[in-house]
């Protein structure tokens, strides 16, 4: 082999090595700044098995039911009428049973 295909060829590693590097480096910079607290809230659903992540869902529960509570209405009028109607049509199905 020539010097010159040598250099190409260390040349060639060179930013092969380099541009692996950065591939790395910005998938964990991704990783960290936009995955981990989505992940981090994921894991804490799942391991509901934990007295101390139940008490942290429970606290959180209570503190968005009074949040609700201190407001005027609870739900959107859009809401309303969705939930309004579900009502109807499952009071229509138990009133069906009850025949």
């Amino acid at each position: 082999m020539s010097d010159r295909n040598q250099n190409n060829l260390k040349i060639f590693f060179i930013k092969l090595l380099a541009i692996t590097f950065s591939i790395i480096i910005i998938i964990n910079a991704t990783y960290n700044l936009i995955l981990a607290d989505k992940l981090e809230n994921f894991n804490k659903i799942l391991q509901l098995n934990k007295k101390e992540n139940i008490e942290l869902v429970k606290n959180k529960i209570r503190s968005e039911i009074q949040s609700g509570l201190e407001k005027d209405n609870l739900l959107s009028e859009q809401d309303k009428i969705l939930i309004y109607k579900f009502y109807r049509k499952i009071k229509k199905e138990f009133d069906e049973i009850e025949k």
